[in-house]
This record gives structure tokens, C-alpha cells and sequence, in this order.
């Protein structure tokens, strides 16, 4: 029954992202992969919230710090960075700092895509946070961030 109740306020958090800014999607998607993770880890709801919780916080630093300087290097990474090297940058007028390990490319079973995942960590206002982001080709060939 609890995988029945995060699967709704899954659907129902994406439904809503539809009309939030990046910051609020990057916190939905965030909060939503944090509670299945801490499910699958904790199997009990305290461990589903605090996983929310630190999703949330993480989601929210990726889509609202990133700026498109930033959102361009981590496509480049995707794109061009080899498998399990860790390519790193500062933005020139933040002064965060990124570290992003790709893993190699697969096919998604599922969609048939082509995707990666990567590892992210950042410094922002001195507070490092880490994170795990999948990103798949759409039909143009172009990396997609994808949601969680």
C-alpha cells in the first residue's frame, strides 16, 4: 500500500511541475526520486520523508543554480566526457563549482533511448552537495535531463 501512495504523489508531483519554475521542478524531481530511494533504503516513512527532504534540497540547488553556462557544460559532459573521468568547472560569475562524473551510455529498456547517468557534485555559497542525474537523447539527438 505505501509504494501505491508514493507512486500517486509521484504522478501528482509531475502533473504540478508542468507549471513551476526550474528551481520548483528541479525540488519536485528531487523530492520524488529522494522518497524512493529513501523507501528502498529505510522501508518505512520516516526514511521515505527524509529522503524527500534531501531530494528536494538537492533538486532545488540543481535547478536553480545552474545557470545556462552551467547547463551547457553539463551538456558537453554528456555529450563529450569520457566514462567515469570527472570533468570540472567554476562559473565565471557565481563562483559555484562543479564536478560531473559521466558513467557509460545505455539503452534505456524501457523508452529505447540512449541514456547516461552522472554523478554531480557542487559547491554553492561554500556547501558542497552531491547528486546522480540521468540525461537520454530525444528524437533530435540533443541530451534531455531527465526527471526523477
Amino acid at each position: 500500500m505505501k509504494q501505491l501512495n508514493v507512486i500517486v504523489a509521484l504522478l501528482a508531483l509531475a502533473a504540478l511541475s508542468s507549471c513551476a519554475t526550474r528551481a520548483q521542478t528541479g525540488a519536485l524531481g528531487g523530492a520524488a526520486g529522494g522518497a524512493l530511494i529513501g523507501q528502498a533504503i529505510g522501508r518505512s516513512t520516516g526514511g521515505t520523508l527524509i529522503g524527500a527532504a534531501v531530494g528536494a534540497g538537492l533538486g532545488y540547488m540543481l535547478g536553480n543554480e545552474m545557470d545556462k553556462y552551467d547547463r551547457d557544460r553539463m551538456s558537453n559532459v554528456y555529450e563529450r566526457g569520457l566514462s567515469n573521468r570527472r570533468s570540472e568547472w567554476v562559473n565565471p560569475d557565481s563562483g559555484n563549482q562543479y564536478a560531473v562524473t559521466p558513467q557509460p551510455a545505455y539503452q534505456n529498456p524501457s523508452s529505447g533511448q540512449v541514456c547516461r547517468r552522472a554523478e554531480v557534485t557542487a559547491v554553492i555559497d561554500g556547501k558542497p552537495q552531491r547528486t546522480y542525474s540521468t540525461a537520454c537523447r530525444n528524437a533530435y539527438g540533443e541530451w534531455e535531463l531527465q526527471r526523477m
